[in-house]
C-alpha cells in the first residue's frame, strides 16, 4: 500500500470528497483505486474561520509500483510502513528469575504487559492500592480534605496519568512505531477505536479506569503478578549488582533484574536510591500555577465561527514567551473542558493539576502557566530540587488556609500586584476549593517576574487570555521529574548492574504515551538481558 500525507479538505466535506482528492492527488483515474483507510485524522485552525481537515491516507491501488517510480519526487507520497509490533525474543522454558517491575503507571504496566506477553512473568509492585479503590481515596481528599499519602492522584495503579487528561499523543521519535502498540493494547482493554486514527487522541480519567483494569487482568492471564499495597523500602544489592528488594512489611523478594518505574513524585524512593549510591543528578524542570479561562473563549478564539462544531470539539491551545528576564514561560499539559485538581502526594503540600473527561465538556479550559528552572537554581546535591518543589507545596499549604485549599488570585489583580477578594464571572474548578489572597510569595520572584510578562504577551495569540477575571490556582511543582537516574545503552542504571529506570520518574519521558513508550523498550531489554543469561 500507499501512503498519502497532508490531504486537506474543508471542515464540511462529503464522504466522496476523500476519494475525488485522492484520484486528483495522483492523477489517476477511479478504476485504479481499489481502496482507501484513514491513517491519522487532524485539523488546520490556522485560519479559524477556513478551518481544513487534514489526513494521512493508505491507499491500495492496481499498479503501486509504477505509481511510486512517477511521483517518487512527491514528499507526501511513500510506502506504507509495516506498524506491526514483533516481540524480540520469548522466554526460556525455565527462567532462573522473575524481573520485577516497580509501580503500575503507563510505564510498569506496560513493561508488565510486554514482558508478560513475552512469557517471563513478572512481578509487579505498587505502593497504592487498585484503581478503584485508589479513586475513592482521591475523592476522598477532593470531596473532604482527607488525604492518604499512600493512595492518591500519583500513587496507586494506573499512575498520575489516570487523573489527567489522558493525552495519547507525544514529540518523541519513534522509528520502531512502539506507539502504535501502546493504542492497540489501549484499544483491546477497551478505548475507543477513534484514538488510533485522530491526530492528538485523548481518553480521560473514567475510561482510564477500567482500561487499566483490563491490562491487569491481560498481565494475570499470562502469569503475571500484581501486588498492591506493597512499597518497596530497599532496594538490595551485592558488589554493584541487584539482587532483589525488600519491602515495606519486611519481606524480601530475590531477583536481578528489576525495572524502577516508580513516576516523578516517588521521593522517599528517590532518597532511598541516593543513599544506597545509585547515580542520580538532578535535571531541568518547571513551576508556576494553573489557569482558568471559559472555555467558550479559548473556542471563540481558536475557531472563530467554526466553534462548538462537533468535529472539532473543545479548542487548546500551546504557548510559549521568551521574557527579558532570560526564563521561557510556557503552557502546560492543557486540558479543555477539564478540572483543576489537588495532586499532594504528601501531607501538609498543595500541588495543583489538570484533569479532564473523555467528553471534555466542563465550563472551564485550564492549563499549567509554567516557568523553566535548571539545576542552577536549586545547587547543591542531586535530589535539591525536590527540596524546592517541597517548599514552594508546603508555602501553599499555607497560603490556602492549611486544609488543602489551593491559594487563589485573579489574574486582572496577579498583573496589578494586589490581592483577591472576590471571585468574578470564572468560577475556579478545583476541589477542596480555592482561598483567594496574594500568589506572589508563592513562588521565587524571578518566576513571578516571568509570568507577569507572559500573561499579557498570551493575550496577543489568544484574546482574553489576560482577562481580569481568569483564575490563578497555586502551585504547579510536578511538571517533570526533577532528578535523572542515568542509564547506559542497555537500559541499566550506568552504576548498578540489573537496575532498569525507566518512564517519567527516572528522567525519560513525559506523558502517557511516551512514558509507555519508554516502558516497551525497557521490557525488551531485559527480557533480551535474561534470555542472554540463561544461555551463557
Amino acid at each position: 500500500m500507499l501512503r498519502i500525507t497532508e490531504l486537506k479538505l474543508p471542515l464540511d466535506h462529503t464522504e466522496s470528497a476523500i476519494k475525488t482528492a485522492i484520484l486528483n492527488r495522483l492523477g489517476i483515474p477511479a478504476v485504479e483505486l481499489l481502496s482507501y483507510t484513514v491513517f491519522r485524522q487532524g485539523h488546520d485552525a490556522r485560519k479559524r474561520n477556513d478551518i481544513s481537515l487534514v489526513y494521512t491516507l493508505d491507499v491500495e491501488l492496481k499498479n503501486e509500483a509504477a505509481l511510486l517510480a512517477r511521483k517518487g519526487d512527491d514528499p507526501h507520497l511513500s510506502l506504507t510502513p509495516d506498524t506491526t509490533y514483533r516481540f524480540v525474543t520469548q522466554a526460556p522454558a525455565k527462567l532462573a528469575d522473575r524481573p520485577i517491575v516497580i509501580g503500575t503507571g503507563p510505564c510498569g504496566l506496560f513493561v508488565g504487559l510486554i514482558l508478560a506477553q513475552m512469557g517471563f512473568k513478572p512481578i509487579i509492585l505498587e505502593r497504592g492500592k487498585e484503581v478503584r479503590e485508589r479513586t475513592k481515596d482521591t475523592f476522598g481528599l477532593w470531596r473532604k480534605s482527607i488525604f492518604n499519602p499512600e493512595s492518591n492522584v500519583q500513587f496507586g495503579e494506573g499512575g498520575a496519568g489516570t487523573f489527567s487528561d489522558g493525552k495519547l499523543y507525544t514529540q518523541i521519535k519513534d522509528p520502531n512505531h512502539y506507539g502504535r502498540k501502546v493504542l492497540t493494547e489501549f484499544v483491546k482493554a477497551g478505548a475507543p477505536e477513534e484514538i488510533l486514527r485522530v491526530s492528538k487522541p485523548h481518553i480521560g480519567t473514567f475510561r482510564l479506569v477500567s482500561m487499566v483494569e483490563q491490562i491487569r487482568a491481560t498481565i494475570e492471564s499470562l502469569g503475571g503478578e500484581i501486588r498492591f499495597q506493597n512499597r518497596v523500602d530497599l532496594l538490595n544489592m551485592k558488589q554493584g549488582r541487584v539482587t532483589g528488594v525488600t519491602l515495606a512489611n519486611g519481606e524480601t523478594l530475590n531477583s536481578r533484574y528489576v525495572v524502577l518505574a516508580v513516576g516523578h513524585s516517588a521521593r522517599d524512593t528517590f532518597k532511598m536510591l541516593y543513599d544506597r549510591g545509585v547515580y542520580i543528578e538532578a535535571k531541568p524542570f518547571s513551576i508556576g500555577f494553573r489557569i482558568e479561562h471559559p472555555q467558550s473563549l479559548i473556542d471563540q478564539c481558536r475557531f472563530g465561527n467554526n466553534a462548538g462544531h462537533p468535529l472539532l470539539g473543545a479548542a487548546d491551545y500551546k504557548l510559549v514567551h521568551h521574557c527579558k528576564n532570560g526564563r521561557a514561560v510556557y503552557s502546560f499539559c492543557m486540558c479543555p473542558g477539564g478540572t483543576v485538581v489537588a495532586a499532594t502526594s504528601e501531607a501538609g503540600h498543595v500541588v495543583t493539576n489538570g484533569m479532564s473527561q473523555y467528553s471534555r465538556n466542563e465550563r472551564n479550559a485550564n492549563s499549567g502557566i509554567v516557568v523553566g528552572i535548571t539545576p542552577d537554581d536549586y545547587p547543591g546535591h542531586p535530589l535539591a530540587g525536590i527540596d524546592l518543589q517541597r517548599q514552594l507545596e508546603q508555602r501553599a499549604f499555607k497560603l490556602g488556609g492549611e486544609a488543602y485549599q489551593a491559594p487563589g488570585q485573579l489574574v486582572g489583580d496577579f498583573l496589578a500586584n494586589r490581592p483577591s477578594s472576590v471571585l468574578g464571572s470564572v468560577q475556579p474548578s478545583y476541589t477542596p476549593g480555592v482561598h483567594l489572597g496574594d500568589l506572589s510569595t508563592a513562588l521565587p520572584e524571578y518566576a513571578i517576574t516571568a509570568i507577569r510578562e507572559a500573561l499579557p504577551a498570551f493575550d496577543k495569540k489568544i484574546k482574553g487570555f489576560a482577562m481580569a477575571d481568569a483564575v490563578l490556582t497555586g502551585v504547579e511543582t510536578r511538571t517533570s521529574s526533577p532528578i535523572r537516574i542515568k542509564r547506559d545503552e542497555s537500559f541499566q542504571s550506568i552504576n548498578t548492574r540489573g537496575l532498569y529506570p525507566a518512564g517519567e520518574g527516572a528522567g525519560y519521558a513525559g506523558g502517557i504515551l511516551s512514558a509507555a513508550v519508554d516502558g516497551i523498550k525497557v521490557a525488551e531489554a531485559v527480557a533480551l538481558a535474561m534470555v542472554k543469561e540463561s544461555r551463557a
